[in-house]
């Protein structure tokens, strides 16, 4: 099975059985064990790799216990802290973290109840834990875009200096897009201020704001559905995917070897949902040859590049999503020649699967 089944797996299980869990060990011999083990993929079993009850003395406090440590080369690396599956996360809950973080190795903190993962980190102070996690795990609506930073936590693939480098990143956009989630079901002033003054010309009175904040929740919440039915309606057309005759004709790039060219580190890269979306795509087209852990993303001022083993010597594809009109996907042949296809919809990437797969296939076999 793999990691996104076995997360989806652990997810169905937390629905299934949340409400006949009422205790915090029952949380976390159902929930947290499972996720440590089948997700994180480190045997509870043994204790040079999960320390249950893990203790370490800190100032005045003695013997107190944090629920779990996760060791590496006799090192703490992760502490995760656990509550009952029926608790609401808070802060509050995270002083044990606090402490144990300041006085272990460890850069990496979860706070969970076994439905929810808080992630914390040290960005705001070295050796001192965040107030705020940089990535939040919600088994009940698992957002897929943070599914390649948790496999970097994961013990195959362990990769910490990766994760704090994007951590900063990760912190600022899930607080964003809680934000804007919140507005969309609550609308705060601010927010119907911002709609109201750029449709309404008159003054923006309390009888005026009353009025408009049923009208921009209202317009919210039809935003949003129209958004699902676009997709639906794109989904259940016909055909799914265009037939190969109405595909552009393909841009060859033979004038150099795709696979010597140097990713650009600018500082001016901004990566885009839409290519984290087609780096999903591509990553399981080619997790039919190899493991998905091994099919990684580096982006480039000019490109986002998919790669096997984070090798740029190893390309799988690259997506040209930087234009302002046309998108196109890049694949390569067996010299590592780059041809690039127009496309005019991510859904397009399937049309070109066993090309994908073929350049998988010939770094493996």
């Amino acid at each position: 099975m793999e990691f996104t089944e076995r997360l989806a797996a652990l997810a169905l299980k937390v629905q299934n059985q949340r409400d006949a869990i009422q205790t915090e060990e029952a949380t976390k011999n159902a929930f947290i064990m499972p996720f440590i083990s089948t997700i994180l993929g480190y045997d509870v079993f043994n204790p040079l790799e999960v320390v249950p009850e893990f203790t370490a003395d800190v100032g005045v406090k003695r013997g107190e216990k944090i629920d779990y440590a996760i060791m590496r080369d006799g090192e703490v690396q992760i502490l995760i802290e656990c509550k009952k599956s029926t608790e609401p996360l808070k802060i509050e809950h995270a002083s044990q973290l606090f402490r144990y973080f300041a006085v272990t190795n460890a850069r990496i903190a979860v706070l969970t109840n076994g439905e929810t993962y808080h992630f914390y980190t040290d960005l705001d102070a070295p050796n001192r834990m965040d107030d705020k996690p940089f990535l939040v795990l919600d088994l009940s609506d698992i957002d897929e875009t943070l599914i390649p930073e948790l496999l970097k936590l994961t013990k195959d693939v362990f990769d910490l200096d990766s994760v704090i480098n994007a951590a900063e990143e990760l912190k600022y956009i899930g607080q964003i897009k809680r934000t804007i989630a919140g507005q969309f079901k609550e609308p705060g002033d601010d927010w119907v201020r911002f709609f109201t003054t750029r449709v309404y010309e008159g003054a923006f009175t309390q009888k005026v704001r009353e009025q408009f904040t049923s009208l921009v929740t209202k317009a919210s919440k039809q935003f949003l559905n129209e958004q699902v039915n676009d997709r639906l309606k794109t989904a259940l057309g016909s055909p799914t995917f265009p037939s190969a005759a109405v595909v552009a004709p393909a841009e060859a790039i033979s004038s150099e070897s795709a696979v010597e060219a140097d990713l650009d580190r600018d500082t001016e890269i901004e990566t885009t949902l839409e290519e984290l979306e087609g780096y999903q795509i591509v990553k399981a087209i080619a997790c039919s040859e190899v493991k998905p852990q091994r099919v990684v993303h580096r982006d480039a001022k000019s490109y986002f590049a998919v790669l096997l083993d984070d090798n740029n010597r190893k390309p799988i594809a690259r997506l040209h999503f930087n234009g302002k009109k046309q998108k196109y996907l890049g694949v390569f042949d067996e010299d590592k020649n780059e041809t690039r296809h127009a496309i005019e919809s991510l859904d397009e990437i399937y049309l070109h699967a066993a090309t994908i797969r073929d350049s998988v296939k010939s770094y493996v076999d």
